[in-house]
């Protein structure tokens, strides 16, 4: 189990059954801008053989690269940002959420949650695409977002996007810039069809979807339609 330690600037390794962590990504307690260093660090993912770590850097505005074998104090790798926070192509704007699945695209998905926009970015490259909310504008219309945090994508290249500040999930269709919006009604609330300041998606291998439905406290699951 892999656990980003966000108030500690690390990620943690715990094998099975094993209460005691060790440290793989960033310096215990030490948050910085070296390339061994965090700065509250947020979602994370891993790739299909679980060697690489892609970690979304929050307050260093990056994405970093770590092999899963990696120890405390070894240097990542800068794989999408790292030019200060900011709303152009080459920027990112406090990441939150990230998905990137290599057998359906070579680009990660990254949400970032104060730019209210999410980004499609090749591993490396220098710049991204804008794929999802309009870069620095909060909004409640179905071109909008609001502080996004989780976001995954399926095998059809849809985009389900947490929208924390809407307390709803949006879906964005491959290559649209309309989401639908498929859980929650746009204000806060705690009925079956409600969320409060969601922050995480999931799914299973049946494509039902989970969210924590942060501001209620809870887990919500949705049966695939």
């Amino acid at each position: 189990m892999y656990v980003t330690d966000c108030y500690g600037h690390r990620l943690q390794k715990f094998i099975n059954g094993s209460t005691v962590g060790v440290t793989i990504a960033g310096i215990t307690g030490s948050n910085g801008t070296a390339l061994n260093q965090f700065n509250w660090l947020r979602y994370f993912c891993l790739d299909p053989t679980e060697t690489y770590l892609y970690i979304n850097d929050n307050s260093n505005q990056r994405t970093m690269l770590y092999r899963s074998n990696s120890t405390t104090g070894t240097n990542g790798t800068i794989v999408a940002g790292g030019n200060s926070n900011g709303n152009s192509n080459i920027q990112l704007h406090y990441p939150w959420g990230i998905h990137y699945l290599p057998s359906i695209s070579t680009d990660m998905y990254i949400a970032n949650n104060a730019g209210h926009s999410v980004m499609r970015w090749t591993p490396g490259a220098s710049s991204g695409i804008f794929v999802a909310g309009t870069a620095g504008v909060s909004g409640s219309n179905a071109t909008l977002l609001n502080s996004p945090m989780g976001l995954k994508i399926d095998a059809y290249l849809n985009i389900y996007v947490v929208d924390k500040g809407n307390h709803r999930v949006q879906m964005f269709c491959q290559n649209s810039s309309l989401g639908i919006t498929i859980v929650g009604t746009g204000v806060a609330g705690n009925s079956t069809t409600e969320l409060n300041a969601p922050r995480s998606i999931a799914f299973d291998s049946s494509m039902n979807m989970y969210i924590g439905d942060t501001g209620n406290v809870r887990v919500q699951k949705f049966l695939k339609i």
